[in-house]
């Protein structure tokens, strides 16, 4: 959905888009996929996720969060969006990542 020149992108899990399946293995496999799909949501939207300007991470475990923000800087080298990682009980399928995005939109 975009409104005042932003995208809000939902969060996604790491599901493989051909497949359907889940990725599965560590956290920072998981969460890869869940930018790499962000990225396609933005892209489907003629939008980039480079151009993100806040992010959300929810973590089933805290304990990840090293190993998930090394692959989160792979996406954002420099200038990352503001962003918020909050530790959750449960998310879809039993995952361990989620990632959603908020995008500026090109004027």
């Amino acid at each position: 959905m975009s409104a005042s020149g932003l995208l809000f992108c939902s969060g996604q899990i790491p599901l493989d888009p051909e497949s359907g399946e889940l990725v599965l293995g560590s956290a920072g496999v998981q969460a890869r996929r869940c930018l790499q799909n962000l990225e396609a949501v933005c892209g489907a939207a003629g939008a980039r996720l480079a151009d993100a300007v806040r992010c959300t991470v929810y973590l089933t475990n805290m304990a990840d969060f090293a190993e998930v923000n090394e692959v989160y800087a792979e996406f954002f080298p420099t200038a990352p969006p503001a962003r918020a990682a909050v530790e959750v009980a449960g998310l879809p399928k039993g995952v361990d990542v989620e990632i959603d995005a908020i995008v500026a939109l090109e004027a």
